[in-house]
């Protein structure tokens, strides 16, 4: 456990009105080490963002209900106080939103806006020491030293994608969650993005969870995959493992949707019928609905069936009872 530097037991994430509850993000089980890269991917709705924002408890009090433990580096984030917080964010545990660089001041230049950052974990930093701490990570995300006095305007999308990114770096933190980050840029800049990400990870001793609905970013960029359905895990290992043999019948969907560059050419398919209503509680397999392989069984809830090498997969498919 010494090498965990993450570890997600039983952990549910439940919006909350005075009409109804959503279930989000429900029993969700996951460990993370040092060094790993743990892309999550599924279509929209599966609840990928929002256990990442519960993560970082980033939802509001008020209207989300969350269970379960989530141990970083020893300490329960779903126990801590703000303050205790506060301590750990940006700072040990950092994040990059998607379409992150509309958060960037228009009117105050890059170099204000970092210094008022680091500043935060680090008030008694010089112009000079953050400068030298910047500029260096502008420069692993292939950008000139110049964009450090630029403003917001005068960059292009990748370029203040990659200046956001170099936030999220700028305390060293231990892990980095990337949230869609790539999304809205071009193929060839996202790909760039993703090349010096996983550079900066080894430089850096840095671990990451990258969350996506792109199957070849996780392919590309990401040592582990966990595949999530409706606020569940359905699938989770080593990507070579699953990209390469998926099991449960939903990652083979989300394969069979996306287009091969090797091979011979094949026609795609298309995963039919629409996400559940989440506010509703589902005794069974909350994919039957839409499972060419479902049987009786799979009225019964599914076990998370263990498999070797530090496999998982949610199914009545691999269990004993038929």
């Amino acid at each position: 456990m010494d090498n965990v530097i993450l570890d997600v037991r039983n952990f549910n994430v439940t919006y909350v009105n005075k009409y109804k509850k959503v279930y989000a993000v429900k029993d969700a089980n996951f460990s993370i080490n040092r060094g790993d890269s743990l892309g999550i991917v599924g279509e929209s709705g599966s609840g990928k963002s929002t256990m990442a924002m519960a993560l970082l408890r980033l939802l509001p009090e008020k209207s989300t209900e969350i269970s379960g433990s989530a141990y970083f580096l020893g300490k329960d984030l779903v126990k801590l106080s703000e303050e205790e917080l506060k301590k750990l964010r940006w700072k040990e545990l950092s994040v990059v939103f998607q379409k992150s660089m509309n958060s960037l001041s228009p009117v105050h230049r890059i170099r204000t806006q970092v210094e008022d950052i680091y500043r935060v974990h680090n008030p008694k930093a010089t112009r000079e020491e953050i400068a030298e701490r910047f500029i260096h990570l502008l420069k692993l995300v292939n950008l000139s030293d110049r964009v450090y006095n630029l403003y917001p305007h005068e960059l292009s999308g990748g370029m203040l994608q990659r200046v956001s990114i170099a936030i999220s770096l700028i305390n060293n933190p231990k892990l980095l969650i990337m949230d869609e980050a790539t999304t809205a840029l071009d193929v060839v800049t996202q790909g760039q993005i993703l090349d010096e990400v996983v550079k900066m990870e080894k430089e850096m001793d840095m671990t990451r969870i990258m969350i996506t609905h792109d199957m070849s970013v996780v392919a590309t960029s990401c040592n582990k995959v966990a595949v999530m359905y409706a606020g569940e895990i359905m699938e989770l290992g080593y990507v070579k493992d699953v990209l390469k043999k998926p099991m449960h019948p939903y990652t083979k969907g989300l394969m069979a949707s996306f287009p091969s560059l090797k091979g011979k050419k094949e026609k795609l398919q298309s995963i039919g019928g629409f996400l559940p209503d989440l506010s509703k509680k589902y005794e069974g397999c909350i994919f039957a609905p839409r499972c060419s392989s479902a049987m009786d069984i799979c009225q019964k809830k599914p076990p998370v069936i263990e498999m070797e090498n530090g496999r998982t997969v949610r199914c009545h498919l691999y269990g004993g009872e038929r």
